[in-house]
């Protein structure tokens, strides 16, 4: 029997005000303020219906209080895609907050996504990849199923820390923070999560952001539409054999300056890109994996798919990751409807 393999396809949908925020640079108006529901969300519908693949969006609890995007994800989430949980207001330092303000967070979003599509989400995202042992506890506690939020990509971290600092030093302050170094060692490939997190346990699932083996390339949607479809698909030909392949992408990966983002293109390089290139790269990365024989499904299917092969979480385990109160076996949440 050959191994499976599986890739899931996630959109993180931030909208283009974080991107300012990272940059220290005040909110965006007109047009480019909603870009991301007014004209992002439409594109990867279209392109997930052409390429038959089905999406997980991770969505911000704060932008459903904006009719149209409520509306809109209805309509995303009638065609099979997966809603998750990307916190309620997107704070960078989510980790550095209080557990009842982490839990706030998380809970909040859910709430937001429920009240939406009539269905919790099971799955979350930190924003930006940020997350510790308390964001994992605070997971345990309002109940989800899956963590998609590690990134152990050294060019990543370390892009992301000299930009902090570049912006320091002209005196702008970027909204964005580092996480541990630790992360760095973190398992590539699905996990339960230890103490600390980036250890393999019994706690949490864990499905990690994409690199490549050994030397840890960033495989998600920036570096892709950076590279060009002839050297994405290269990039992902040597993925090939992993049991999941976890691409992640944001909204901003189907953007470009003709969407009223010229503001912001100086600091973002990859907004410069054309669409047509970015669309081409994403066409090209599917065809390469699933020329490879790769299954597309959404992550609350992969998690599904992978939690009997994980220790479930030991009764002692998850009574401490969450305070003295053993909540439900992860791996029974998993096999749950939605």
């Amino acid at each position: 029997m050959s191994p499976r393999r599986l890739c899931a396809i996630s959109v993180d949908l931030d909208e283009i005000r974080h991107y300012f925020a990272i940059h220290g640079l005040p909110a965006p108006a007109g047009a480019a303020a909603s870009a991301v529901y007014d004209r992002a969300l439409a594109r990867f519908d279209e392109l997930a219906a052409a390429e038959r693949v089905a999406l997980t969006y991770f969505v911000v609890g704060s932008d459903l209080d904006r009719a149209v995007n409520v509306e809109r994800l209805r309509r995303s989430a009638a065609r099979g895609h997966e809603l998750g949980n990307h916190t309620f207001d997107h704070y960078y330092d989510l980790s550095r907050r209080s557990p009842a303000e982490m839990e706030q967070q998380i809970e909040r979003a859910n709430v937001a996504i429920a009240a939406a599509i009539g269905a919790r989400p099971t799955g979350f995202r930190a924003p930006g990849y940020v997350v510790n042992d308390a964001v994992y506890a605070a997971l345990e506690r309002v109940g989800m199923a899956y963590s998609s939020s590690v990134f152990p990509c050294p060019y990543y971290y370390g892009a992301k820390a000299a930009l902090i600092l570049a912006k320091r030093l002209v005196g702008r302050r970027s909204s964005s923070i580092v996480s541990s170094p630790g992360v760095l060692a973190a398992p590539l490939a699905p996990y339960r999560v230890g103490e600390p997190y980036y250890r393999a346990g019994s706690g949490l699932l864990e499905l990690p952001i994409q690199v490549t083996p050994r030397l840890r390339l960033p495989f998600f949607g920036t570096a892709l539409t950076g590279l060009g479809p002839p050297l994405a698909r290269r990039l992902a030909r040597s993925l090939v054999g992993l049991e999941l392949v976890n691409l992640e992408l944001h909204g901003i990966d189907l953007l470009d300056v003709d969407d009223g983002l010229g503001a912001l293109a100086p600091h973002q390089p990859d907004v410069r890109l054309p669409l047509e290139r970015k669309w081409a790269t994403f066409v090209a990365v599917i065809a390469e994996l699933r020329a490879a024989g790769y299954a597309f499904v959404r992550l609350d299917e992969a998690a599904r798919a992978l939690a009997a092969e994980l220790p479930a979480a030991r009764e002692n385990g998850a009574a401490r990751l969450n305070g003295g109160a053993a909540p439900a076996r992860s791996s029974d949440r998993l096999r749950s409807p939605g």
